[in-house]
């Protein structure tokens, strides 16, 4: 059947598995939202228009995160797409595939500074798995399954599709395809996997080290029989958190920067680190000189590049982790190391003993808020957060029970993210959601409370207020002698009242005796809510690992700081 370019860009797109796009219309992309038109019209796809660009990319960004299919975003040109490049980052840096559609101008004007004309996708070739402009109307529909089969295979990513105008208004020809296959994935090298085998058998003190791959191939479960054959202790970077419970027995938390006491310190006391689908960053490792230097770590990555690129490991594998789990239990004996976690059990009671002091009984805290908002969750909640202290406080006590749970930005760490991730994460999953969020962070895109409410989601939005840009006050204490520029917001924003304004529930919580009681009201419903937390400027996230320390300076409590 012959197409115009615009409906083709629809049509395959659906054909692709595509339920939900997000975006903003604009000059250069009504043909495809004329196209978006008629498939809406026909109930085939769902569109979700946001209150500007940069939020259908946080959406599309936090749909695939919580269903682990693509996302996709769509944006005119000029300042259109480039309100999408913060987004762009964010995937990228988190390995989450988004196909993200953009238009331009006709072929024939471009490189002539035509109104909003701007050279996109030389503006994110660093920033994108691959991105395309398509000059070659015959090439367009296999374009977006390549788009797709890329974002998708091996360590996932973002792609970008440039369509100049032109094309978009060509007729041709059209024929469906089937949804493609990601390619085909690196195999695990056998003998490296009996290396890995002997090394494991050789360990005393055995520690499984997760990360965003672990998520991205869903491995939890096997991950866990594995640790349960090694008798090992399981610890998580932050885009590791919800892959393994935090309840189970053997998962200790997050670990680096920010990462529980025992996490942390168990990481450095192993003799035997299995590393699979992290990355070390810098958050993570803190002094790489330093770092694990009494273990032999073992790195499973589908990306080959990562293995030595930060710390240099006795053994790199290179392969899907669900065939390296799998090698490793076919070949790993089953063994017990009841002095390693004679040593664990003190270093938990040592972390819950510091909790304790950070955070006394009687007193509104970050700990006892996240804890009443779990009480109104199920497993299945996707669980989203902005960036700064709040992310951190999650990660480290919300009770995590199910695969693709924790949505956050970690290696880029947006600001601004999370408002149009829950978003995403509701609409892919259609269960409610709760957005984490800190006054800074939630100042930066609350616009999309337009959205929440426009398609009356089911989003309870948690805002830590307490005031000030507290992660980087917190460094400024610490680092900068008191000194705190520009981080006291001095904002009279009454946020109860702001949501109310953008048709939202608001509701707001100052003391503790008013927390439990705010909180059921607004779980009562599946109404939108956005509820004001007062908690102290001088709340810290504890532990800290000073940025380029070492294990052993780890500050765990504020006598430390």
């Amino acid at each position: 059947m012959d197409l115009k370019g615009s409906q083709i860009v629809i049509e395959t797109i659906i054909e692709q598995g595509t339920k939900v796009v997000f975006g903003y219309p604009g000059g250069t992309v009504l043909d495809i939202y004329d196209a978006v038109y008629q498939a809406e019209a026909d109930d085939r796809l769902v569109h979700v228009l946001t209150a500007d660009e940069q939020g259908a990319a946080y959406a599309a960004d936090g749909y695939a995160r919580a269903t682990g299919e693509v996302g996709v975003a769509i944006a005119t040109s000029g300042p259109g797409s480039t309100n999408l490049v913060t987004g762009v980052a964010t995937a990228q840096l988190d390995s989450i595939p988004v196909v993200f559609i953009t238009g331009n101008v006709s072929t024939s004007l471009i490189g002539k500074d035509s109104f909003q004309e701007v050279d996109i996708t030389g503006i994110t070739e660093p920033i994108t798995k691959h991105n395309f402009l398509v000059t070659d109307p015959s090439k367009l529909a296999d374009t977006i399954r390549e788009a797709f089969r890329i974002a998708k295979s091996g360590r996932p990513g973002p792609v970008l599709v440039d369509i100049p105008k032109n094309i978009q208004q060509t007729v041709l020809p059209f024929e469906p395809g089937p949804v493609v296959e990601p390619f085909e994935s690196p195999r695990c090298k056998q003998r490296k996997l009996d290396k890995a085998a002997a090394l494991i058998a050789e360990a005393e003190r055995p520690y499984i080290y997760i990360g965003g791959g672990a998520v991205a191939a869903g491995a939890g479960p096997k991950i866990l029989e594995l640790a349960e054959r090694m008798d090992a202790a399981v610890g998580s970077s932050l885009m590791g958190m919800s892959e393994v419970p935090t309840g189970h027995p053997r998962f200790l938390g997050m670990e680096g920067m920010h990462g529980t006491y025992t996490a942390t310190k168990a990481l450095d006391a192993c003799d035997l680190l299995l590393t699979l689908g992290a990355r070390f960053s810098d958050r993570a490792t803190g002094d790489t000189d330093a770092y694990c230097t009494d273990a032999r770590i073992i790195h499973v990555d589908i990306d080959r590049a990562e293995v030595d690129k930060n710390i240099e490991v006795d053994l790199g594998i290179g392969g899907t982790l669900t065939e390296a789990v799998d090698g490793l239990l076919e070949r790993v004996a089953p063994a017990e190391h009841p002095a390693w976690w004679d040593r664990i059990h003190e270093l938990q009671a040592a972390y819950d003993a510091q909790v304790q002091a950070n955070y006394p009984a009687g007193v509104l805290t970050p700990d006892k808020v996240i804890a009443e908002v779990a009480k109104h969750t199920d497993a299945a909640t996707p669980i989203v957060t902005d960036v700064g202290q709040h992310q951190m406080w999650v990660a480290q006590y919300y009770p995590f029970e199910q695969h693709r749970t924790f949505i956050s930005s970690g290696g880029l760490g947006t600001m601004g993210y999370g408002l149009g991730a829950a978003i995403g994460a509701a609409c892919g999953t259609g269960q409610r959601t709760v957005l984490f969020t800190g006054d800074g962070s939630f100042g930066m895109d609350l616009n999309e409370l337009a959205t929440v409410a426009t398609w009356n989601l089911p989003i309870v939005v948690v805002v830590m207020n307490n005031g000030v840009l507290g992660m980087v006050r917190q460094w400024q204490h610490i680092f900068y002698d008191e000194r705190y520029s520009s981080t006291t917001l001095r904002r009279a924003t009454d946020f109860p009242k702001l949501a109310e304004a953008f048709g939202v529930r608001g509701l707001a919580v100052r003391t503790l005796d008013e927390l439990a009681p705010v909180m059921a009201e607004a779980f009562s419903s599946l109404s939108p809510v956005v509820v004001d937390v007062a908690i102290d400027k001088d709340e810290f996230v504890l532990p800290m690992l000073p940025p380029g320390g070492t294990f052993e300076q780890l500050i765990v409590d504020k006598e430390g700081l």
